[in-house]
């Protein structure tokens, strides 16, 4: 407990010094908020759909191929509307309020950190909460799919498709080059909640420049002999004894 102690007052002086903070968060953030993650033992990825991996249910092939199975899937795990921020989403969104966290950069596509106030956030890999015909691009909104049975269908009759990256899609690149330029001008990169082992949305971790890597997670990930300080963790712990330093 006291080298944790000293870890978190050493947290707390990278992140006071610094005036060019990123955030770079995974499914591990949301975990409070009452969403599984991925990879752990008990997340998404530990049971199959039937006798279909879930991997290959949020593919881009198996969506157009199979958009009803796709569309049960995807209501069931994959969408949360009430969920809410936790403490590490507003804690990080007051960081930004003060000016001095400039940027957030997420896989995650529940909009939790915009929930929280988090203005400047470069989502990878899509968000829920915007939809689109693929036939004719008209919007609609998350109450739209989850209100439509079986597979939503726009006015034209076309397919409407979550504005999220399934497999076998590649990342936005205008959200991308936001995210990797927000990193390397960062003096402090905090990574929460991801195993950083999906690419290619891992790799822009390489693009920081700066020598404060601050890496929160509860297993160990790749970047942690890189990282200035490492908290195996779980993320309200932290915040919440960051919180009591006075």
């Amino acid at each position: 407990m006291v080298l944790l102690m000293e870890k978190v007052k050493e947290l707390k002086r990278i992140l006071d010094s610094s005036n060019n903070i990123v955030l770079f968060t995974g499914a591990g953030i949301s975990v409070p908020s009452g969403i599984p993650d991925f990879r752990s033992a008990t997340g998404l990825y530990s049971e199959k759909y039937g006798n279909i991996g879930p991997e290959t249910i949020i593919s881009n092939t198996f969506f157009h191929a199979n958009p009803k199975t796709f569309y049960e899937y995807y209501k069931k795990h994959l969408v949360y509307k009430d969920a809410l921020p936790n403490k590490a989403h507003y804690f990080f969104a007051n960081l930004e309020k003060q000016g001095k966290l400039k940027a957030v950069v997420t896989q995650n596509i529940d909009n939790l950190h915009q929930a929280a106030g988090s203005k400047k956030v470069y989502e990878l890999h899509g968000s829920v909460y915007r939809n689109y015909c693929i036939s004719c691009n008209k919007f609609y909104d998350l109450d739209y799919i989850i209100e439509s049975k079986d597979v939503p269908k726009c006015e034209c009759s076309g397919i409407i498709k979550p504005d999220v990256v399934l497999y076998e899609e590649v990342l936005d690149s205008k959200v991308l080059n936001g995210a990797i330029n927000a990193i390397k001008n960062s003096d402090c990169l905090v990574v929460v909640g991801t195993s950083l082992t999906v690419y290619p949305a891992a790799g822009l971790v390489q693009y920081f420049l700066g020598e404060n890597l601050v890496v929160i997670n509860k297993q160990t990930t790749q970047y942690d002999n890189y990282a200035k300080l490492v908290f195996n963790e779980d993320i309200i712990s932290v915040i919440e004894k960051l919180e009591n330093i006075r």
